[in-house]
């Protein structure tokens, strides 16, 4: 049995790839070969409704470098990633989408970049294919996050680049329930680049990622990266109360002109919607938080694995 470590771990998320895979592996195979053939390929399906692990184990009967995880079920891409780094033994890892739009060529790029000292070499993408609304959502992502963490984000940066396993190990140590493989990566630090790549259209079919998830996801990394909506709400707190001064303050005039026949309604009536609604937005807010904090002291599994193939 070859015990040897490999020199480059490739780990993918599938998910409704059951036609890609076969190419996508064809194409990393071919890339990578260009630097060694002692790598690895990690193919980890997040419970894919479609035939992709039956694809999955076809190709790993073909060649046993290709390793398949099976998740218990769909956990979610960046839970999937954090699967697939767990089994990752390379010196290098890559991470990439399986969909082809990170595009295997731009592997040995990443890699030759890497060598130059660099611990982390993110793939940055220039001109992307994606549709509008993806491009637009994920902007707005970007400029909402980078506000509320304090943090500068590229948005042309997503997860395909090339990692150290020194990184690697760090992030697995890292036990957050809200999993974001990005922002989770930002706080590690190293030595970090990034470079032009090519960005392709999907290969086959549509993005999983409807609106709502990436509403979902924004929310999750925001609040587990962050402090600062409660700071707003604060912000929030004394501007309604500068209002309600400037209501009393008309009011008291109102009063003296005669312009107010019913007295103390305005006021009333007002007074019910600014501290009503602050106090259901700070509770709203305090309540993500507090959520946040319960699913995190229940340590349960960030991923479940029901089956493996060549691990």
């Amino acid at each position: 049995m070859n015990l040897q470590i490999p020199h480059i771990s490739i780990v993918s998320p599938v998910y409704r790839a059951e036609k890609i895979v076969p190419e996508l592996v064809k194409q990393i195979i071919e890339n990578v070969s260009k630097i060694t053939d002692n790598f690895e390929i990690i193919l980890v399906n997040d419970a894919s409704p479609d035939n992709s692990w039956h694809t999955i184990a076809a190709e790993c009967q073909k060649d046993r470098r290709i390793k398949g995880i099976n998740l218990s079920r769909n956990f979610g891409q960046h839970y999937a990633i954090t699967a697939g780094l767990h089994y990752a033994t390379g010196e290098w890892i890559v991470v990439m989408d399986c969909d082809l739009q990170d595009r295997p060529d731009e592997i040995p790029t990443l890699y030759a970049k890497a060598q130059e000292g660099w611990d982390i070499v993110c793939a940055r993408r220039a001109y992307r294919q994606d549709k509008y609304l993806k491009r637009m959502s994920s902007k707005m992502f970007v400029v909402v996050y980078g506000y509320l963490s304090g943090m500068k984000l590229d948005g042309s940066i997503a997860n395909f680049g090339i990692y150290n396993a020194k990184v690697i190990a760090e992030y697995n140590k890292m036990k957050e329930q809200a999993r974001s493989f990005g922002a989770l990566l930002a706080h590690l630090g190293f030595k970090r680049t990034a470079i032009d790549v090519k960005h392709s259209k999907r290969f086959e079919g549509k993005t999983s990622y409807t609106l709502s998830k990436l509403l979902h996801l924004s929310a999750d990394v925001i609040l587990a990266n962050s402090n600062k909506p409660l700071k707003i709400t604060v912000k929030l707190g004394f501007a309604i109360s500068f209002i309600s001064f400037l209501l009393a303050f008309y009011n008291i005039l109102a009063h003296l002109l005669g312009i107010i026949t019913v007295a103390g309604y305005t006021t009333t009536v007002f007074s019910i919607w600014f501290v009503g609604g602050l106090i259901l937005f700070v509770l709203g807010i305090l309540g993500l938080y507090i959520g946040r904090i319960f699913d995190q002291v229940k340590e349960r599994q960030l991923f479940i694995v029901q089956e493996t193939l060549n691990v």
